[in-house]
């Protein structure tokens, strides 16, 4: 087939404070300027931009405490160059010149994280991948779409959907992600719950290593051919490969789409009924549970009942089996059957972060923090969380909402805000961040459930691997022994 090439534009985060010419880096590095002899060899491989606007748009992502800085006109960090290869070939050689000079490279997509991921730490070279972009080959009969890494969300689902298949990948960043960004943070999208995640989506990967040399990984639909190497790049964030191709897993478009709404008397009982759904096989690709708050907030319940939103896509009488499921759950359970329009409510409005920007620009400490458990810690690790997070003085409010569930467990997701003295913004942030993210390690939660690990949650990568964080760096040693890819990312 011919090949799609696609021109959707990255957004950026919150505005700067000035002129972003004038920008500086809020955090310091020792790494040497690059020599004009460097630019000029980085030039020669690919598009390289040395613009003050265009490095210091690429210092930062949005991780919410950078968009605070930037309100100040900093950012992060300012990189040397701002380098964009547009074939694997450049992008190799571009790594092997790089890896040479012992340069740093950061890659980045769509820059849509929230954890930091995409700061060059080391200032050097920002990778912008935004230029690989587009749609490589489908295989209908297997369901198997070929696609450049830089290829925002959007573009691929339309192209795909000409071929009567979806991804089915929907994160809150869909319109400004890239494909290489879901894979290389290990995203998760809002039908994660019928589709999977992006770990569960990815069929085949071919990827850079720090010297240059082209690798590609899986392409069967399951083996027993060593360790799953695609999964060792998978949430890797650039600091063990770069990511330029993905075979991507993909279904025929939906038959059906059914819809429903539950309230329960609290937020627990909630959990419970999400449990037994998913226990009972029924696999709805939305199961969104809110808490009483949050029910208030967004979906105009009263502040003390929880709201469960559900939606399910595919086989009619798939759907309509997993929806009689959760039906009969709720109503065995004593929920109130809610009003449907809820959930087009929340399809419109799912993606909108105007609100939380609106309040960073008054002064607020808002940010989100999302964890995964078994279903036999959540009730624990949310009053955990939000016991700890209200703790700390400034702090307003912590609410959660139940996400992705799967058959031992689900993603938690908290939302928390501060209202601080200005002298005391970053301290207060950096201490609702410590107070959450410790209790729910140490109330049976992991690190991080689909946002990554990036720069901001590197601290507590030791609390949450243990010694296996040794294997870890080991890894990035032997693939990367001058320590070139994104420095200072996932605690390496």
């Amino acid at each position: 087939m011919s090949k799609y090439t696609f021109q959707t534009a990255t957004t950026d985060p919150i505005e700067f404070g000035g002129d972003p010419a004038l920008a500086t880096a809020h955090l310091s590095t020792n790494a040497p300027a690059l020599s004009q002899d460097d630019v000029t060899a980085l030039s020669s491989i690919c598009d390289t931009s040395t613009d003050a606007v265009d490095r210091a748009k690429h210092g930062r992502d949005w991780w919410p405490l950078s968009m605070t800085w930037s309100l100040r006109n900093e950012v992060p960090q300012i990189p040397h160059v701002v380098c964009r290869p547009r074939t694997t070939k450049e992008v190799s050689l571009l790594l092997a010149y790089c890896n040479d000079r012992s340069i740093a490279v950061t890659p980045s997509g769509g820059r849509s994280g929230v954890c930091g991921a995409a700061i060059p730490l080391s200032a050097g070279v920002s990778l912008d991948m935004t230029l690989m972009q587009g749609i490589e080959s489908i295989d209908a009969i297997s369901g198997v779409v070929e696609v450049l890494s830089g290829t925002f969300g959007p573009d691929l689902e339309k192209a795909v959907r000409e071929h009567g298949l979806t991804i089915g990948h929907y994160p809150q960043s869909f319109d400004i992600a890239t494909v290489g960004g879901w894979v290389a943070c290990r995203g998760a999208g809002q039908y994660s719950t019928r589709y999977g995640k992006i770990e569960d989506m990815v069929h085949a990967l071919e990827a850079v290593l720090a010297d240059g040399t082209v690798i590609t990984t899986g392409g069967a639909p399951a083996g027993a051919v060593g360790p799953d190497l695609s999964q060792l790049l998978l949430g890797s964030e650039g600091t063990l490969a770069v990511i330029t191709r993905v075979w991507l897993r993909a279904h025929p478009l939906p038959e059906v789409e059914r819809r429903g709404a539950y309230t329960f008397d609290t937020f627990s009982e909630g959990i419970e009924a999400c449990r037994r759904i998913i226990r009972a096989g029924a696999t709805p690709a939305v199961l969104r549970l809110y808490d009483g708050a949050e029910s208030k907030r967004s979906h105009g319940g009263d502040g003390t009942r929880a709201t469960l939103l559900v939606l399910d896509e595919g086989t009619e009488s798939i759907v309509d089996g997993t929806m009689a499921v959760v039906h009969d759950t709720c109503s065995d359970m004593g929920a109130a059957t809610g009003d449907v329009a809820l959930v087009e409510a929340w399809m419109h409005h799912r993606n909108d972060t105007s609100g939380l920007q609106g309040l960073t620009r008054k002064g607020y400490v808002v940010d989100t923090m999302e964890v995964a458990a078994n279903w036999g810690h959540l009730d624990s690790v949310v009053e955990a969380v939000e016991t700890a997070m209200l703790a700390i003085p400034y702090a307003r409010s912590a609410t959660c909402h139940l996400s992705h569930s799967y058959i031992e467990g689900a993603c938690v997701y908290f939302t928390f805000a501060a209202n601080p003295p200005a002298e005391e913004f970053e301290s207060t942030y950096l201490a609702l961040w410590k107070a959450g993210q410790t209790s729910a390690l140490s109330s049976g939660a992991n690190l991080s459930h689909h946002h990554g690990v990036g720069y901001s949650r590197a601290a507590f990568m030791e609390q949450a691997l243990g010694s296996s964080l040794g294997v870890l760096r080991s890894v990035k040693k032997a693939l990367d022994p001058r320590g070139i890819l994104n420095p200072g990312k996932l605690g390496l």
